[in-house]
């Protein structure tokens, strides 16, 4: 079972003023069936009360109301900490759910959630198939030809995730150097592209990149040696460490910097809402609220 190192005494008195800055999360969704042939819809559950309910701020927000709206939602449940099934309820959990769940308070809409693949999410959403999608989707020109992005949620930062006694490089240098050295990704990812154009030769054919068809599959063979490394940004690698806290850690320092966004169909009217809403979290702290939950005290053993 998935076990997080706990946190210090200082980092709980952190989580107690962000929560008296921040309202608490709606509750996730029941986890959607894993075959990703066919998407399959799940509606989430009423939210309950909860300690930082009881200590959310009389805050009025000068945003949108969108009458009740209903907005479909989709993801891939593939992206620890951001979305993923906890193997302790067998739910599907993250920071981006408790996000989208908490700007749709804010705004006024109700949220209908979808399991579907990574591989299909972009042209489903560029299709009109969903309102939004989210998956740690990094803002890129070439994906913005495809569907509209809301502002940045969140900042990623790409390290090279290695197994814990693996000492044999500590740079994207060293690891090129050595041709023995395999990388595993998902293809048309951040961390492809970050392996194929930073780190290698540019040629996505490499046969030093093994391709895997969801993220956890080429952590789970970076484990068992059958690759060398992968390319993770830092609230995943965060999560993946401290469920593995034996077996994986990080190499050197930050490979590049890049944002995450929500993708929308083009020409969406949430954009616009989903924005306002977003930045009215990053100013009273919620954001800070949902990173220390997902990123310091999560623990699927509670």
């Amino acid at each position: 079972m998935k076990q997080w190192k706990k946190p210090a005494f200082w980092l709980s008195t952190v989580l107690l003023f962000a929560l008296l800055l921040s309202a608490c999360t709606a509750a996730a969704p029941a986890a959607a069936p894993a075959d990703e042939a066919a998407a399959t819809e799940a509606t989430a559950p009423e939210a309950s009360a909860s300690p930082a309910e009881a200590a959310r701020p009389n805050v009025v927000y000068d945003l949108p109301d969108l009458g009740g709206r209903a907005v479909s939602a989709a993801m891939a449940n593939d992206y620890t900490p951001l979305q993923f099934i906890d193997p302790g309820t067998g739910e599907a959990v993250g920071w981006e759910y408790d996000a989208v769940a908490e700007i749709c308070r804010r705004l006024n809409c109700t949220v209908e959630w979808t399991n579907t693949s990574w591989d299909a999410m972009i042209p489903a959403i560029n299709a009109g198939q969903f309102d939004i999608g989210m998956d740690g989707i990094t803002i890129t020109e070439e994906r913005a030809q495809q569907v509209d992005f809301s502002a940045p949620y969140m900042t990623s930062q790409q390290f090279m995730l290695v197994r814990a006694d693996d000492d044999r490089f500590a740079t994207p240098a060293d690891f090129a150097a050595d041709a023995e050295l395999l990388v595993g990704a998902q293809p048309g990812t951040t961390g492809f592209y970050t392996a194929v154009y930073d780190i290698l030769d540019g040629d996505e054919a490499n046969p030093r990149i093994k391709l895997f068809d969801n993220f956890g599959a080429s952590v789970q063979a970076l484990i068992t040696g059958d690759v060398d490394m992968v390319l993770v940004d830092a609230a995943s690698g965060r999560g993946y460490i401290g469920a593995n806290p034996d077996k994986l850690k990080i190499a050197g320092d930050a490979i590049k910097s890049e944002d995450f966004g929500f993708i929308f169909p083009q020409g969406s009217d949430l954009v616009e809402p989903f924005n306002a809403a977003i930045a009215s979290m990053q100013e009273d702290g919620f954001d800070d609220y949902l990173n220390t939950k997902w990123f310091f005290l999560y623990d699927p053993a509670q």
